[in-house]
């Protein structure tokens, strides 16, 4: 049994209740904070869900690799509040987006459509993956290849230093 001193000066079991504590403390921290303010949230619980699962696909033009739904950047706020305003004029989903690429390019989209213009941003990880292998492969060969054998001239040079007659 292992006993722990505590604030107050007196002994106590240390049991498995810190630890518990310590691990719920990590697992809220590391969860996404969402950035959606009480007072941006729809009062239809319907357009709320559409707001949100919209908020999650758009980026953050000010954050880059966060949606709006997690950015606490004041443009993300604002891009809230317009996605929200628009759901609530009758716009669909579509239409939404639609309105955002228009403003913003396909960029503001966490996951942009595949098209000509955006081939590269698509296949350009494949392509480094290829290159990474066919690079190994490359240096897997020349480690497996066979050192030349040595030229007179340097056998003889290598005897003089080794001291062999």
């Amino acid at each position: 049994m292992v006993l722990r001193r505590t604030f107050r000066g007196g002994l106590r079991r240390a049991g498995g209740q810190g630890l518990a504590a310590v691990l719920l403390a990590a697992a809220v921290l590391a969860s996404p904070a969402l950035a959606v303010q009480p007072d941006e949230m729809l009062k239809q619980p319907a357009l709320e869900a559409r707001a949100r699962a919209l908020s999650a696909e758009l980026r953050c033009m000010v954050c880059q690799n966060q949606s709006i739904d997690d950015s606490d950047a004041p443009l993300a706020k604002d891009l809230r509040i317009l996605v929200r305003e628009r759901l609530v004029a009758g716009d669909s989903d579509a239409q939404v987006k639609d309105f955002l690429v228009q403003r913003y390019g396909d960029f503001i989209l966490l996951k942009p459509p595949l098209e000509w213009r955006t081939v590269i941003l698509w296949t350009a990880p494949f392509a480094l993956l290829l290159a990474g292998l066919a690079g190994a492969l490359v240096a897997a060969r020349r480690r497996q290849a066979a050192p030349s054998p040595l030229t007179d001239e340097e056998q003889r040079r290598l005897d003089e230093i080794v001291g062999r007659p």
